[in-house]
């Protein structure tokens, strides 16, 4: 089954297959002069005429050659399946890389990227060079055949036409109820990773046994989906088995009742015999290949729906210096989160070089969303995001993480090392300079309580730290970049006041002349703000010179 979707994501390698496939044309052709070069050997022995050790010697000959090319095309495929998977997985990272944190599905799109992508190796290096191999070879069998009994030839076209036609019309429903399971497989292993996640929690509520038992229902859907599967692909490994072992019968007896009728000779009915095996060689190989490139053909949905996903973010901008002075401008910005009223709309701000501007409001007011607006997690909708007069898509990605650091709520935190999650911005931080912002950031204490202090190696996101220690981490490593930019939201929000207040002490005094955003909801983060707004409904409803003033409500203020 050629699926043109699946061509397409390929890119480039109908030269590649087209190569495997000419491989296998001419080792079915060298398989098919040995069938010929051992049926006129057999019957020169039976016959007790003529030399058999020239057609001894090309026997060994083609097999010599055929072991060759088989061995050649191993490495040639291994090649082409890992080509095609680096090229698609990069097209599906990139793709995802763009797809905003919130929205993505991180089971479905592991299943995707892994196994989908795993499955389609066969598919590509296997089936479609066989499918072309199947399209010459039996053919070309067939009308050998005939040159030795027409009979039999004619059976042997009939039997393979069978062969061929009949298991690729199930494959179709194969391929349809197959990609049912994978829709049920991607599923589960979404369902397994959140659960794993979140463990802790469910443990907290009660809910641990009622998501394992659900779990455990949905593995038992996907056990049945895949029997039934299985049941399937057997009955049409029975059609084409059928196929090949009546075919190879019937044309044997139909050069046996040609013997008895004079014609063809004895000898020729043996080289029918040996024909008719290679002629039915290619389309069990081929019935081989589709099995294993079938988890490819059915994660075929999943490949095309992430490829196909409109990003968030136009593609990577030309300017490869960052930004330098840190104004920040917001013409007119508007976005809109999909199937929402939620963002911002008509969104004016201009924020000078080393300013620090508050940014206040209810929850759902926009505030966050300036943050992955700055970052580049989501493009305006209309409107323009400059950064010192260019517009902040136009920047490489490399160059706008030199130029905006934004530090979330719930900082990201990796299973390495501490020195090297601090180092993450800026991999050459001398170890003065590490120390350094880790006491900006209230964390030397913190560090030095690890077994083995900033060789520590962190549990998954940071587990063994509490909020609070792990938002301060995140700030020490915004610190230590050289952005000009710093985006603080609530990052101070696990804190007590008193740490609170110690650490926004420590950086405004660490980072004069940085441009600050303080997206916060208790005023004791705002302390240094030179500026502050308030967002209500995606629109600056209320603003004013230093910290944001007690008269606010907490409502206001809070997300």
């Amino acid at each position: 089954m050629i699926h043109r979707r699946l061509l397409q994501l390929a890119g480039a390698v109908p030269g590649a297959v087209l190569g495997l496939a000419a491989i296998g044309i001419v080792i079915a052709a060298l398989q098919i002069a040995f069938a010929i070069t051992a049926g006129s050997v057999i019957a020169a022995l039976v016959r007790g005429t003529g030399d058999p050790w020239p057609a001894l010697a090309t026997l060994a000959a083609v097999t010599l050659a055929r072991g060759l090319l088989v061995w050649v095309r191993e490495p040639v495929a291994a090649r082409v399946g890992a080509t095609v998977r680096i090229r698609l997985r990069r097209r599906l990272l990139d793709r995802l890389s763009a797809v905003p944190a919130a929205e993505r599905d991180s089971g479905q799109a592991a299943a995707t990227v892994i196994d989908g992508v795993e499955g389609l190796d066969a598919y590509y290096t296997r089936y479609l060079p066989q499918l072309l191999v199947v399209l010459v070879v039996p053919a070309a069998v067939v009308a050998l055949t005939a040159t030795y009994s027409g009979t039999a030839g004619l059976v042997l076209a009939v039997a393979a036409a069978i062969a061929v036609i009949a298991p690729r019309a199930w494959d179709a429903r194969l391929l349809r109820n197959g990609r049912r399971r994978w829709a049920r497989f991607a599923r589960l292993s979404s369902d397994y990773v959140e659960a794993l996640q979140h463990v802790p929690l469910l443990r907290t509520f009660g809910a641990a046994g009622r998501t394992a038992g659900r779990l455990a229902d949905d593995a038992e859907g996907l056990r049945r989906s895949t029997m039934a599967q299985l049941r399937l692909s057997l009955v049409e490994t029975g059609l084409s088995g059928l196929a090949v072992h009546l075919g190879t019968v019937l044309a044997v007896v139909a050069a046996v009742i040609g013997v008895v009728g004079g014609s063809p000779g004895a000898a020729a009915a043996v080289t029918v015999l040996l024909l008719a095996r290679e002629c039915f060689r290619p389309v069990q190989d081929l019935g081989a290949n589709w099995h294993a490139g079938y988890l490819g053909l059915t994660a075929v949905d999943g490949l095309d729906r992430l490829l196909s996903r409109t990003p968030a973010v136009t593609a990577d901008g030309t300017r490869t210096q960052p930004a330098r002075r840190g104004v920040v401008e917001v013409e007119e910005v508007s976005y809109r989160y999909p199937g929402t009223d939620r963002g911002v709309v008509g969104l004016t701000l201009r924020i000078a070089a080393g300013e620090t501007v508050a940014v206040v409001g209810r929850s759902g007011s926009g505030k966050s969303t300036l943050a992955r607006l700055l970052e580049r997690d989501v493009d305006p909708a209309s409107g323009r995001l400059c950064l010192d007069g260019t517009e902040l898509r136009d920047y490489t990605d490399q160059a706008r993480s030199r130029s905006v650091v934004v530090v979330p709520q719930d900082p990201v935190l990796f299973a390495w090392s501490v020195r090297d999650n601090l180092r993450l911005y800026r991999p050459d931080a001398t170890d003065a300079e590490l120390e350094h912002a880790a006491e900006t950031a209230q964390l030397e204490e913190v560090i030095r309580a690890l077994p083995d202090g900033y060789e520590t190696v962190l549990a998954e996101n940071g587990e063994q730290l509490s909020g609070g220690q792990r938002q301060r981490l995140a700030i020490a490593r915004a610190l230590l970049s050289t952005a000009p930019v710093l985006v603080f939201d609530e990052v101070t929000s696990a804190l007590d006041l008193d740490t609170e207040r110690r650490v926004m002490d420590a950086v405004a005094a660490a980072t004069p002349g940085r441009t600050k955003v303080l997206i916060a909801h208790r005023e004791t983060a705002c302390a240094h703000a030179t500026r502050w707004i308030a967002l209500d409904h995606g629109r600056i409803a209320d603003g004013g010179d230093g910290p944001p003033p007690a008269r606010i409500p907490a409502s206001e203020r809070a997300r």
